[in-house]
């Protein structure tokens, strides 16, 4: 095999989540740069299902892990199960999920994920759909001041919006960096830039990051079999607590009620066990990769439960 460009973070703890057994089936529901593949393989896995919404990882894929045991799949991880059900491949005995941009993605100054580089202001996994560019230059003011609270918990979100409508057109990510500085104050020396949240926000906006993960959540739940392991990777608090509340509610962790409020409608029996608590890198990574510092790893099991939002069974508001 070849080695791959970026290896990811807390890839030996996702393997231990797994508690890979040769010859089993898994998910890598997030392909990139097939850094948790080459992983999963590597502890003995029988074959590994690789999915992407980016063509250029499934097209790459191929050179990254050579091995006829990977089968790559160009969709959304939140369309896993129809995409498994396809080709006969349900249930499968574990999925990994790396939630967010790559760093193959953010390396590539013309996919225009990050400001470190000046390039098109463009932010689409998919490479198709709207661009950053025609979201900062089509929005309203309000419609931007709500991305940037919604998705990048920007406190000074109205005085962002108002300088990015002030300065249109906007079309590199160098601009709209500078943009962003200028509203907000940036000297050197500063922990960390004051464009990384609208950078974040856009960007989460754009490729509908967190309705993706929800919906992933639910097909890796149908995906399943019993005792099949689900490990999910996420990189900031608005997907871990998406990740932490699925888990919770899945689990049968919700509170059950109180003498000063009524027993709650018992729902359906929980689809998931062996909640780990969270996983944070070692010290050691962090030194090796400061990208991870932000990582949060969550892993449970699948129970023989049937999925919630299946036939015959009531979804549960989180």
């Amino acid at each position: 095999m070849s080695a791959a460009p970026h290896v990811p973070v807390l890839i030996n703890e996702v393997v231990a989540g797994l508690a890979v057994v040769p010859g089993e089936t898994l998910v890598d529901g997030t392909f990139g740069a097939g850094g948790y593949t080459r992983a999963l393989l590597g502890a003995g896995a029988g074959r590994v299902i690789g999915f992407d919404r980016d063509p250029d990882a499934i097209a790459n894929g191929p050179a990254l892990v050579p091995d006829a045991k990977l089968t790559l799949i160009h969709e959304r991880f939140s369309q896993m199960d129809k995409a498994l059900a396809e080709r006969d491949l349900l249930p499968v005995d574990g999925i990994a999920l790396d939630i967010g941009v790559s760093s193959m993605q953010l390396d590539q100054a013309d996919r225009g994920f990050s400001f470190q580089q000046d390039g098109p202001l463009d932010m689409r996994m998919s490479q198709s759909g709207q661009t950053a560019a025609d979201f900062v230059n089509e929005a309203d003011e309000g419609e931007i001041v709500r991305v940037l609270k919604d998705y990048g918990e920007e406190p000074r979100a109205r005085t962002v919006a108002k300088a990015i409508v002030k300065a249109r057109p906007l079309t590199r990510t160098s601009e709209l960096a500078n943009v962003v500085r200028k509203a907000l104050g940036h000297h050197a020396g500063m922990k960390t830039d004051p464009a990384t949240k609208t950078f974040q926000a856009i960007r989460i906006h754009l490729n509908a990051e967190l309705e993706e993960l929800e919906q992933g959540l639910r097909a890796a739940e149908r995906s399943l079999r019993p005792g099949g392991r689900l490990a999910v990777v996420t990189f900031h608090s608005l997907e871990d607590r998406i990740v932490k509340r699925f888990l919770r509610t899945r689990s049968g962790g919700d509170p059950a009620g109180s003498r000063h409020l009524p027993m709650a409608h018992k729902g359906p029996s929980p689809t998931f066990e062996q909640v780990a608590k969270p996983v944070s890198p070692s010290d050691a990574e962090l030194a090796r990769n400061p990208r991870a510092r932000s990582a949060r790893l969550r892993t449970a099991v699948r129970t023989g439960a049937p999925a919630w939002d299946q036939p015959g069974t009531r979804e549960k508001a989180a």
